[in-house]
């Protein structure tokens, strides 16, 4: 009997009246605790009527299966556990409950719009996506796709672009940032892509070699040389700008700023540039 029951295939049937990737999640993720147990999975996603209701619940039924449903709409919920009930195919409700906590929580009603929670999903691996990218563009890593960037930062050392760049991938924007070395070519392909995307990042020569030294002590480097050194400062800092102006980049000076206020400039920017803009932000 119990080999029966472990080798017996199950069923069950995802409901939704939305795309139903929400349940079939939370059921993978159930299931996973259930190695053993054959089971057959079956999504049914836009079920917006009582027929669609009554045809699914009477195919649970028939094969012994369990109902699994993520309806935000409240009649549709009751016409589910009704059908159900009266064909004894037993069901699990995820959103129900949840939505009738908070709705006594907060004094309020649900919109009862399905697809909200996709578009939530959505939202959510866009921006994952976004650090990824991010990360794997700092500090000029991943030249060859640097032309994929919404955004691409450019500047000496210590002038803010990786905790401007991460802030800016939070908010769903792909940002790459390529650093200007003393001494070295910037990456050929800086110059293949739109330059409409492309920002360069100033400070204040003084400023810089204070953050420079700073980031010394820490290290306990003691022999950073022309890193550190004032006149060296100076001509990197006008080699860059020297560089953006020839280019046509335009300039933001991060002398003193917080990282939320420089993103906030470079967001302001590309939305003049390019008419390209995520979230909330001034324009002016």
């Amino acid at each position: 009997m119990d080999a029966d029951r472990r080798t017996r295939r199950r069923h069950v049937f995802i409901v939704s009246d939305a795309t139903g990737d929400t349940g079939e999640m939370v059921v993978r993720a159930a299931l996973a605790q259930f190695q053993e147990t054959q089971v057959h999975l079956e999504r049914f996603g836009q079920v917006r009527s009582d027929e669609q209701i009554a045809d699914i619940v009477r195919r649970a039924a028939a094969v012994r299966g369990v109902l699994v449903y993520t309806m935000v709409s409240v009649e549709l919920r009751q016409k589910i556990h009704q059908e159900a009930l009266g064909m004894g195919v037993p069901t699990v409700d995820i959103l129900g409950p949840i939505l009738t906590r908070l709705s006594d929580y907060l004094e309020l009603s649900p919109l009862s719009r399905p697809g909200l929670f996709r578009h939530l999903d959505q939202s959510y691996f866009k921006r994952l996506e976004a650090v990824d990218f991010t990360v794997a563009h700092d500090d000029g890593l991943g030249a060859d796709t640097l032309g994929q960037a919404e955004i691409v930062i450019v500047g000496v050392s210590r002038t803010s672009k990786t905790p401007v760049s991460l802030y800016l991938s939070f908010r769903g924007w792909k940002v790459a940032n390529v650093p200007l070395v003393g001494g070295l070519d910037p990456p050929r392909q800086l110059f293949e892509i739109d330059a409409r995307r492309i920002l360069g990042f100033t400070i204040d020569p003084q400023q810089l070699k204070t953050l420079r030294l700073h980031r010394e002590k820490r290290l306990r480097a003691g022999m950073l040389g022309a890193y550190v050194d004032g006149e060296a400062i100076l001509r990197e800092i006008e080699a860059a700008n020297r560089l953006f102006r020839s280019q046509g980049w335009p300039v933001l000076n991060v002398t003193s700023k917080a990282i939320e206020e420089t993103s906030t400039e470079v967001m302001q920017t590309i939305f003049l540039r390019t008419g390209t803009k995520k979230g909330t932000h001034p324009t002016s």
